[in-house]
């Protein structure tokens, strides 16, 4: 058997708007990386075969005398374990019950990894990013994009729940009345309120046409005053204070990782997600720590901290998973073993 620093993997990360392919060297870093567009409204045939073209475009290269470990894919979720079928994921329109594993394996002609973006982010950061400057095994990541991935690591392990769609933090609902509609079929949802298209929805009900077009620009607006904007960050700082709620007074872990574009306006929503919650959350208020971000985590207490590895953490996940003992295959009790 060859050692990790004798093997490269190849990682996928499927996103909404493009499709990253890299080779991956464990302890070195990225060999190669391929960006193109993810073209959805070709259909999703056609996304399997751009990914596998890119997959076979980076398997013809040489690197040295490696041999490859394996292939791990990331894809929006909710995704069904350990078949590899999503189930109504909300930024993937009309793939439904759509058996990405077999697309993929049975257009490649080799047997692949796969596993949510959001689950691929967090063991990214708890492997090389905040988890490992912090030493800690279990954390939970926040992503903050397009939609609100959550990823779950605990004791070192990714949480899949018992068909792997555990860690759908994004659609909990926090609005009961009177919610904004989520493409998961619900209203009231957490990605409806803290999301970059959350951002973009909460700007225009409030500005009208005058609302700028990227979430980057609204911040801009709300560092400049405008109290419409500052509203906006306002509203994420309260959407997931009360998500974090529900997750802080389950889990009791001591690193929960904000990631994703929205974050880039965290001084804007931080103050009300920290004031909200220490009023509504009774483990955060025991645990809470004197300093919100040490260089050194203290024992027995919770922290939230935006996440070290920033967009490539994904990517970078699915490159870290066919060397991973917690990687799913075969049947669902192999599942159900790695709980």
């Amino acid at each position: 058997m060859k050692l990790a620093s004798e093997t490269y993997s190849i990682g996928v990360d499927l996103g909404g708007t493009n499709l990253r392919v890299a080779s991956y060297a464990e302890g070195i870093d990225f060999l190669d990386s391929i960006l193109i567009p993810t073209r959805l409204e070709e259909g999703r045939d056609q996304v399997v075969r751009d990914m596998c073209e890119a997959i076979n475009a980076l398997l013809a290269k040489e690197y040295s005398d490696r041999s490859l470990a394996g292939i791990g894919i990331g894809t929006p979720g909710p995704l069904e374990l350990p078949e590899g079928i999503l189930r109504n994921p909300p930024n993937l329109g009309g793939w439904d019950g759509f058996n990405l594993r077999h697309a993929v394996e049975s257009t490649l002609g080799r047997s692949i990894d796969i596993e949510s973006d959001a689950n691929l982010a967090a063991l990214a950061e708890q492997m090389l990013g905040a988890g490992r400057t912090h030493r800690v095994e279990s954390l939970c990541v926040l992503t903050l994009g397009t939609g609100v991935g959550n990823g779950l690591i605990l004791n070192g392990r990714i949480w899949h729940g018992s068909t792997g769609m555990g860690g759908e933090a994004g659609h909990v609902i926090i609005r009961d009345t009177d919610g904004a509609p989520c493409g998961c079929g619900g209203s009231g949802c957490l990605e409806q309120y803290a999301s970059a298209t959350a951002v973009l929805r909460m700007a225009r009900e409030r500005m009208g046409d005058a609302a700028p077009a990227t979430s980057h620009d609204v911040a801009l607006l709300a560092r400049d005053g405008n109290l419409e904007a500052i509203s906006v960050f306002e509203t994420v700082g309260h959407a997931l204070a009360i998500g974090l709620t529900g997750l802080i007074n389950t889990l009791n872990l001591p690193l929960y990782l904000l990631g994703g574009g929205v974050c880039e306006a965290w001084d804007l929503f931080s103050p009300a997600m920290f004031r909200e919650l220490h009023s509504r959350s009774y483990v955060y208020r025991l645990t809470q720590p004197t300093i919100l971000e040490p260089e050194r985590l203290e024992r027995h207490k919770t922290y939230i901290l935006g996440a070290q590895l920033g967009a490539t953490a994904g990517l970078l996940g699915a490159c870290l998973l066919p060397f991973q003992p917690q990687t799913i295959t075969g049947s669902p009790e192999a599942l159900l073993a790695h709980q």
